[in-house]
């Protein structure tokens, strides 16, 4: 038997693969050109490190602290302030979308919502958790 026939006849056979055919032969191009443009720029790049090229970092000034030295907690503390804070605030775009159809009941909660954020705020300033030295 031919083998484009034995190849046809399981295609037919499995009527629910045929439609992702071109999908699988989309990504096996895009995994295989991906794979030829690193192997090419692995081949053809320039291979001249120099200590100052190979320096942690390349700008040029020395670094102030060695990398394992820990940092003040109020870095960490005022980063999570402004992540909260922030994904917080993202809750106001779908209030401000749909603040025809909530209504008053809608205004009433959203102004809630910010005044426990104020508090919160104005708690985390209280505290100096906003003071970056």
């Amino acid at each position: 038997m031919d083998p484009v026939e034995v190849v046809g006849a399981f295609f037919r056979d499995y009527q629910v693969i045929n439609p992702y055919i071109p999908i699988f032969l989309i990504t096996l191009m895009a995994a295989a050109l991906a794979a030829s443009i690193l192997i090419f720029a692995f081949i053809i790049r320039p291979n001249n490190p120099d200590p100052e090229k190979n320096s942690p970092y390349e700008c040029g000034m020395p670094p102030l602290m060695e990398a394992h030295e820990r940092f003040s907690i109020r870095f960490y503390l005022l980063g999570i302030l402004f992540l909260l804070f922030d994904v917080e605030a993202l809750f106001l775009f779908p209030w401000a979308v749909r603040y025809d159809a909530l209504g008053l009941f809608g205004f009433i909660e959203m102004m809630l919502f910010i005044a426990i954020l104020l508090v919160g705020y104005f708690y985390a300033w209280r505290k100096g958790a906003l003071e970056w030295a």
